[in-house]
């Protein structure tokens, strides 16, 4: 007999920390950049190399992102893909979000380091983000909706904090094999 295999081992055997490990509950380490810009380039390589694994075995029709603490790094480095083969990585070194919209909506997140369930998170629909580029200077950039959602939550892993902070009082994560939404993009209304 096969033994079905659960996805949040899946996601531990190729190399994604799970819930659980301290370095999920800590404050990143941000770069000196541009004096550190080969560690920064290190640990994105190593994001790139991570999420290439992940990508073989687990589609994302959402998209996807990946921090540094959730490959045992911790360092203020994330990447998004966004969803869609043709769109590049979104690279976030010693991001933090600068301002956000009053309006947000509800949405079901996963994540790679806890991936056996799904839970209802409530975030703005545009956020504006600081990074710093390799070079030290600061870019800002504006995300909405679906982008928006994705970038807060791997910036959030940058702060130490899980989406199941995020929820609201009460709301329980479900186990994925409730989850009825996967392979499909977020909704919205207009």
């Amino acid at each position: 007999m096969t033994e079905v295999q659960q996805p949040s081992r899946r996601m531990r055997e190729i190399g994604v920390v799970q819930y659980g490990a301290p370095v999920l509950a800590e404050v990143s380490r941000p770069f000196d950049l541009p004096a550190e810009r080969e560690a920064a380039e290190r640990c994105v390589d190593e994001l790139y190399a991570a999420m290439e694994r992940i990508g073989q075995v687990h589609p994302f029709a959402k998209g996807m992102g990946l921090a540094a603490p959730q490959i045992g790094i911790g360092r203020a480095a994330a990447a998004v893909q966004p969803p869609g083969r043709d769109s590049p990585a979104i690279v976030l070194l010693n991001a933090r979000i600068t301002a956000a919209s009053e309006e947000a909506d509800e949405q079901y997140e996963g994540c790679l380091s806890f991936f056996d369930v799904r839970g209802m998170v409530p975030r703005p629909l545009t956020i504006t983000v600081e990074t710093t580029a390799l070079d030290g200077s600061t870019v800002t950039t504006v995300y909405e909706r679906g982008l928006a959602r994705l970038i807060a939550h791997e910036i959030d892993h940058l702060d130490g904090l899980l989406y199941t902070a995020r929820m609201r009082p009460g709301v329980q994560p479900i186990p994925v094999e409730e989850y009825r939404q996967s392979g499909r993009s977020w909704a919205y209304d207009s």
